[in-house]
C-alpha cells in the first residue's frame, strides 16, 4: 500500500471512529483475515477498544501484515479447537482479559460453540459479539438461546459489494489455477453449488465468460431465481456432478460429502469460497483415494478409474491471490466499528441485532467522500 493510500485509509477510519465513539472501551478479541490492507482496520479497532489480541484466520495471513500488527498488538494462533472446548476457551480468555468487560469480534462463528459457557463462567463481563459472515451468523442463530447480544453485519447491504467482488475473485483464482496446469474454463461445463450472494456472482461471471453454467441449490426460491436469470438448474446433485468439469462450492454448509466425490467427472476441478471444513467433507472421502500435489495449489485425488483435482486444499481459492475486493471491504469494516459502539451502549437484549439503516447510510456517505473522488 502506497504511503498516501495508507494515510487516506487511516483518515477514513479515524472519521468513522469519531462518528461511532463507544460509550466505554472494552477489551476486544479480533478474529480477522490478516490480509495486506488489514493493519489499518486493526488500528481502528485498537482506537475504539482495548484490543487484547488479534487471532488471524489460519489460511489468510499476509506475512507483512502480521509483522506490522505484531508491533502493536498481541497476535495469537487461532484454531477451531481453541473455542470448541469450554475450559480451553475460558483458560485463553482468562489469560488475556480476566475480570474485564470483553467484546468478541468474530469471522465465522468461532465463539459460538462455547458462548454460553464463556458468558456464565468468565470472571469478566461478556459485552457481546460482532459477527462478519453468513456462516457465522447461522452458527449463532442456531443456538437455542443466545446469552448476550450478537450484532451481525453478515446480511448488511454494505456487504453486498464485498460479496459480489469475492465471487469475481473466486472465478479469477480458479481460472488462474487451471491455467497454471494448462487447462482453461472454456469447454468445461460448470456447476455452482449454492446460489446465494457469492454463488450468484460466480455464476454470472462464468456465464459472461462464455462458460455453460448449471446451478444447484437446496433452496427452491433460489432455484427459481437462478432459472429466471438464464441458468440451467439441476434437479439433483448427483446428476449435476456427473456432468460438470468444474464445481464451485458456495454454500458454507458442506457442498460435497464423502459419497458425492465419486460422482465427479474424471478430471473435474473443485474449488470453494470458504474454509474446507465448511464446504467439503474430505474426511468422508473413501480411503481408496490417493492424494498427489500436481502443481501450485492443486491436489489430484485418484483411485482406480477415477480422479479429480482440488484447488488450494479445499480452502477458499481466492485467498491464493489475496482475495482483494479493493476499498469496498472498508464499508463492512466500518460497520463492524459501528457495531462495537452498539455493544458498549449496554441497551441491547440477548439475541441477534443489526446496525440501524441511518448508521449504514452515514458509513456509506463517509466512504464515498474518501473513495469516490
Amino acid at each position: 500500500m502506497e504511503t498516501f493510500e495508507r494515510a487516506k485509509l487511516d483518515a477514513y477510519f479515524a472519521r468513522i471512529a469519531a462518528q461511532f465513539t463507544p460509550d466505554e472501551q472494552t477489551s476486544a478479541f479480533l478474529i480477522t483475515h490478516l490480509l495486506a490492507e488489514r493493519p489499518a482496520f486493526v488500528r481502528a479497532v485498537a482506537a475504539m477498544t482495548q484490543l487484547t489480541a488479534v487471532l488471524p484466520k489460519p489460511k489468510s495471513v499476509h506475512p507483512a501484515a502480521q509483522r506490522e500488527t505484531e508491533r502493536t498488538v498481541v497476535v495469537d494462533t487461532l484454531t477451531r479447537e481453541l473455542f470448541t472446548d469450554p475450559d480451553t476457551a475460558l483458560d485463553y480468555l482468562e489469560s488475556r482479559a480476566a475480570g474485564e468487560p470483553v467484546s468478541l469480534l468474530d469471522v465465522g462463528g468461532y465463539f459460538a460453540p462455547t458462548l454460553t459457557d464463556i458468558h456464565s463462567r468468565f470472571t469478566g463481563r461478556l459485552v457481546g459479539v460482532v459477527e462478519d459472515t453468513e456462516n457465522g451468523h447461522r452458527r449463532y442463530a442456531a443456538l437455542d438461546k443466545l446469552p448476550c447480544p450478537v450484532v451481525s453485519v453478515a446480511r448488511s447491504p454494505l456487504k453486498d459489494p464485498e460479496d459480489y467482488l469475492v465471487g469475481q475473485s473466486v472465478v479469477f483464482s480458479t481460472e488462474a489455477v487451471m491455467r497454471g496446469r494448462g487447462d482453461i474454463l472454456h469447454g468445461r461445463p460448470a456447476l455452482v453449488i449454492g446460489f446465494g450472494k457469492l454463488g450468484s456472482s460466480i455464476a454470472r461471471l462464468l456465464h459472461a465468460k462464455g462458460v455453460q453454467v448449471t446451478v444447484f441449490d437446496i433452496n427452491p426460491v433460489r432455484r427459481t431465481q437462478a432459472l429466471s436469470q438464464g441458468f440451467t438448474v439441476a434437479r439433483d446433485r448427483e446428476t449435476a456432478l456427473t456432468g460438470a468439469g468444474l464445481v464451485l462450492c458456495a454454500t458454507g454448509a458442506v457442498s460435497l460429502r464423502g459419497e458425492d466425490f465419486s460422482h465427479l467427472r474424471n478430471g473435474a476441478y473443485v474449488a470453494t469460497v470458504t474454509s474446507s471444513e465448511d464446504e467439503l467433507d474430505l474426511a468422508g472421502l473413501p480411503d481408496v483415494y490417493t492424494r498427489t500435489v500436481v502443481g501450485d495449489h492443486v491436489t489430484r485425488y485418484q483411485t482406480t478409474g477415477h480422479y479429480f483435482y482440488l484447488a488450494n486444499g479445499g480452502n477458499a481459492v481466492n485467498f491464493i491471490h489475496g482475495a482483494s475486493v479493493g476499498p469496498f471491504i472498508f464499508l463492512i469494516q466500518a460497520e463492524i466499528l459501528a457495531a462495537i459502539r452498539m455493544l458498549t451502549r449496554g441497551d441491547l437484549t440477548p439475541g441477534i441485532h443489526e446496525v440501524p439503516t441511518p448508521d449504514r447510510e452515514a458509513i456509506a456517505a463517509t466512504w464515498l467522500s474518501y473513495f469516490n473522488r
